[in-house]
């Protein structure tokens, strides 16, 4: 383990090497997470036999990220880093079996313990952006937790663009329908967990708590900690996550019934598939490919100011959502605006919630987060096929609506100062 006594130089040079391998494992990481996105309402949608259960897929995955997302922190916290991302690999690996288990037998509720399970080492890849910041330097913390939140953009795009090469591969090799792009995922899976095994050395969190443990010893000076800050902080991210993930879970069923309606598209399992994938994936596109940008502008003009024009750009996604629901272009600038929303929301949100926790505090209240954020989304995309099987599209972004509103309303707790 390297001294805590590193010299600036030295926690810059070990910064820069977390941020390379965390993103790299984010590449991989995020290729399953990805195609779960992409196949779960439809794989529920299929097995069930009923559109108003495919909610239940993004709920599970949401919710096993929600069940696991504290235990990691802890185990962070005590461990390290790199034992708790390697377990929520793990958890990924079993649920992306289980999951082509259900499939081939069509269990409906095997097929949401397996999602669940994916969800349980998504927590793992959400755990990384804050794994980003132990050892960063203020002025840059925006910065180096965007530059991983990014690196999922490879992935994430990449799990929705492989589901037609991997309906050709599990074709081939026997597998289930909608489930041949696991394939690829299981193989991301494994080598991100051998790298981190192997490169993902000093450990960034255990190396940050010898140096902040030193500097209290020395100094005598404590990080100054602002609970009402870091609570307003925790509600950006999670009602921000709650907008996307309930209007994204539903797209799927929404395009697929468009391809089956008055527009005149094509509707063969294929051409839906294709469009479905088209559509998420410019969606996580949004979501991560600006994400440096947003955190550059949260060192600059501020955190909060980036979390409020997060919502903004969710507003104009919804709004999208509500007037041009009845094109499939209308519903593809939805999502990309929806997931730029979310992106400037949950980069400026995380960098505002790890500055304003004492250090002892930090990783206790990021694992907090992540377990809010995660069970928030859950019951968002449950009553979001409720509300799309009632009130349709324009109807869910209405709903989504009001938490934007509560956001906004609420973003002067975040100016408060230490209690």
């Amino acid at each position: 383990m390297t001294s805590p006594a590193l010299t600036a130089q030295q926690q810059a040079s070990v910064q820069r090497r977390t941020v390379m391998v965390l993103s790299l494992g984010q590449v991989l990481g995020g290729i399953a997470f990805g195609a779960t996105v992409s196949l779960g309402a439809l794989l529920a949608a299929d097995i069930s036999g009923d559109d108003s259960l495919s909610g239940l897929a993004t709920a599970s995955v949401t919710l096993g990220a929600a069940l696991c997302a504290i235990p990691l922190a802890r185990m962070a916290a005590r461990l390290g880093r790199r034992r708790a991302l390697t377990l929520g690999n793990m958890f990924a690996l079993a649920g992306i079996a289980v999951v082509i288990l259900a499939a081939g037998l069509r269990v409906f509720p095997l097929l949401l313990v397996g999602i669940l399970m994916i969800g349980a080492g998504n927590a793992g890849n959400l755990q990384s952006r804050f794994a980003a910041t132990d050892l960063a330097a203020p002025a840059h913390r925006g910065r180096d937790l965007s530059i991983v939140v990014w690196a999922t953009t490879i992935g994430g795009v990449a799990g929705p663009l492989l589901l037609g090469p991997g309906e050709i591969v599990g074709a081939a090799i026997g597998m289930p329908p909608l489930t041949g792009s696991y394939v690829f995922s299981f193989v991301a899976q494994v080598a991100a967990l051998i790298l981190y095994l192997v490169a993902l050395r000093p450990d960034p969190l255990l190396t940050a708590q010898k140096i902040a443990t030193v500097a209290a010893a020395t100094t005598g000076v404590h990080a100054p900690d602002r609970p009402v800050a870091a609570r307003y902080a925790m509600f950006a991210i999670a009602g921000s996550h709650v907008v996307m993930a309930s209007v994204m879970a539903m797209t799927p069923i929404h395009l697929s019934h468009m391809a089956h309606g008055a527009h005149g598209m094509a509707a063969t399992p294929a051409d839906v598939s294709q469009l479905v994938g088209i559509t998420i994936a410019l969606h996580v596109a949004g979501m991560y490919a600006l994400s440096p940008v947003f955190g550059i502008l949260s060192d600059r003009w501020g955190r909060l100011q980036v979390v409020l024009f997060g919502q903004v750009l969710l507003a104009a996604s919804l709004g999208f959502a509500i007037f041009a629901s009845d094109q499939p272009w209308g519903v593809m600038v939805a999502l990309i605006l929806l997931g730029l929303g979310w992106s400037a929301a949950t980069v400026a949100g995380a960098a505002l919630l790890t500055e304003s926790s004492a250090p002892e505090l930090r990783t206790r209240r990021q694992g907090r987060s992540d377990s809010l954020m995660s069970l928030s989304a859950a019951a968002g995309a449950v009553l979001a096929g409720v509300v799309l099987s009632n009130f349709q599209y324009p109807g869910l972004g209405i709903a989504a609506s009001v938490l934007v509103v509560a956001i906004v309303a609420l973003s002067p707790l975040a100016r408060r100062s230490r209690r």
